[in-house]
């Protein structure tokens, strides 16, 4: 027993090393404009003083994340000045692409995966060898953060790994430090509030309890905890006058309603029979607009009206969002339960992703990571996951459009779906190594007590609406790829040109 602790951290220094391997092999493959944005943001931060981070206009890639992120590309700049002063150069590095800047960029983003590495293995450590391996491979090996961080470019793994880290302390009953993880999560990268209002409702009901007294004493500890982290975050910016420049920066609303590489949502459907619309009512005489080619942007001030549907705005994406998330909402407020409460996170990204505004294909991860923790609840989590890891992985094909990565993202998912087959099938055969009767009554407390579930007296519970909406995903991001080419342009797959 004595022996046990350590063999965990060996059994994940194994899986991050084969991690870390096929990471240094993707090292020359293709990057993307994130790769110069990230460089350029390195730039800003070691060449000018803190009071014009969010004011600099010398590259078309502002500085549009908090400032914690800001801090963290400073700190990584003062690496870069020494391999090589260019990388940092406002003006000389400007799309600079030597092999220095690619190995040390690509190299940060191998470094900081440590910290989901780290929050994986908190999650993972008090499970069976089955289940923690299980989990080990669908997120430290996931296809995913592969084509997103170390292919098309960009520092997920870092930060869902701070997710992580919260949402472990919340499922070990640490409520307060998963409360101070989530409010630092979102001073480096402010998407990921959709969740607020699930960690606002849960955190209340189960930190915030034990009295009148009591409870106060400790809404005012966590409110202190999340005060002291965005005063550290914005603090600076505040004494330099500089808060509102940061805003504008971070929630650029003249961008358009869909992304340049943009989810395969509800939207994707909302726009497409705009263009029907306009082009049934063209043809019958009716002076409509003729639709534009594209109603995706990744510049502010570029975004496209829609012909004859009317126009959807930021606030009400929001308000479809957060009615998305009611139903779990409710759940948490009435019976809060720290096992569930990734469960819970992963449900509003996934209402973020469908209905959110300026949606990118890669925020898939936001809700993909935390559902591989409950993919080995039950054989019914399990069914669920692998559908819709594929269909997600899949979904993000486009970001990589040059053919030779063509073979590289195919053989990934491939890999990974076969990986996938072999651990869910073993979990499998664990679970039904119980008896009849255990087994009989795990299914009856999964369907009767589970939160997103149907209740115990037999009503209908938000589990169906929770069933469908995963199968709903899966379905709008299919039919989202394939109506993708027909978004951007106005050809229809079944209609001549309009």
């Amino acid at each position: 027993m004595e022996d046990q602790p350590p063999k965990p951290i060996k059994e994940l220094i194994w899986f991050s090393l084969i991690s870390t391997s096929i990471k240094l092999l993707l090292l020359p493959s293709y990057h993307s404009t994130d790769f110069e944005v990230h460089r350029n943001w390195l730039a800003i931060t070691n060449s000018h003083p803190l009071s014009q981070w969010y004011s600099d206009t010398t590259s078309p890639w502002t500085l549009d994340y908090p400032p914690f992120f800001a801090y963290f590309e400073l700190f990584l700049s003062l690496f870069a000045a020494k391999i090589d002063p260019t990388i940092v150069n406002l003006h000389k590095g400007l799309n600079y692409k030597a092999d220095s800047v690619v190995y040390f960029q690509r190299i940060t983003v191998i470094v900081s995966d440590l910290v989901l590495h780290y929050a994986i293995y908190r999650i993972t450590r008090k499970l069976d060898s089955t289940k923690r391996r299980l989990i080990w491979v669908l997120v430290i090996w996931s296809p995913a953060l592969f084509i997103v961080d170390h292919m098309h470019f960009q520092y997920n793994g870092f930060l869902l790994g701070l997710l992580l880290v919260s949402i472990s302390a919340l499922m070990e009953g640490r409520d307060l430090m998963g409360g101070f993880f989530f409010a630092v999560l979102l001073c480096f990268k402010h998407l990921f509030a959709v969740a607020a209002p699930v960690y606002f409702v849960y955190l209340l009901r189960h930190y915030c309890r034990g009295g009148l007294i009591k409870g106060f004493g400790r809404f005012l500890m966590m409110g202190l905890a999340v005060v002291v982290v965005f005063a550290a975050a914005f603090g600076p910016f505040v004494y330099h006058d500089q808060m509102l420049q940061v805003i504008h920066r971070m929630f650029p609303f003249g961008r358009g309603l869909c992304h340049a590489f943009w989810a395969p949502n509800f939207w994707v459907f909302y726009i497409m029979a705009d263009k029907l619309l306009a082009f049934f009512l063209r043809s019958m005489g009716f002076n409509v607009q003729r639709p534009t080619g594209s109603f995706t942007s990744g510049l502010v001030g570029d975004s496209s009206p829609f012909a004859v549907l009317p126009q959807i705005t930021p606030l009400m994406t929001f308000m479809m969002v957060l009615l998305a998330i009611s139903p779990c909402l409710f759940k948490a407020w009435k019976n809060p339960r720290p096992r569930k409460i990734a469960r819970w996170i992963a449900y509003a990204y996934s209402c973020g992703f469908v209905f959110g505004w300026h949606v990118h294909e890669k925020a898939m991860l936001h809700f993909l990571i935390p559902l591989a923790i409950n993919a080995v609840d039950s054989i019914n989590d399990a069914c669920h996951y692998l559908l819709i890891s594929i269909v997600s992985c899949y979904s993000l094909f486009p970001l990589l459009f040059e053919a030779r990565e063509y073979p590289i993202k195919v053989t990934l998912l491939l890999l990974h779906c076969i990986l996938m087959w072999f651990g869910f099938s073993i979990f499998s055969e664990v679970t039904t190594t119980n008896s009849k009767k255990d087994l009989q009554k795990k299914n009856d407390e999964l369907r009767t007590e589970e939160n997103l579930g149907i209740s115990e007296k037999g009503g209908f519970g938000i589990g169906w609406i929770y069933k469908s909406y995963l199968i709903g995903i899966v379905a709008v991001e299919i039919w989202g790829q394939f109506l993708h080419p027909y978004i951007l342009g106005n050809k229809l797959p079944f209609l001549p040109l309009m």
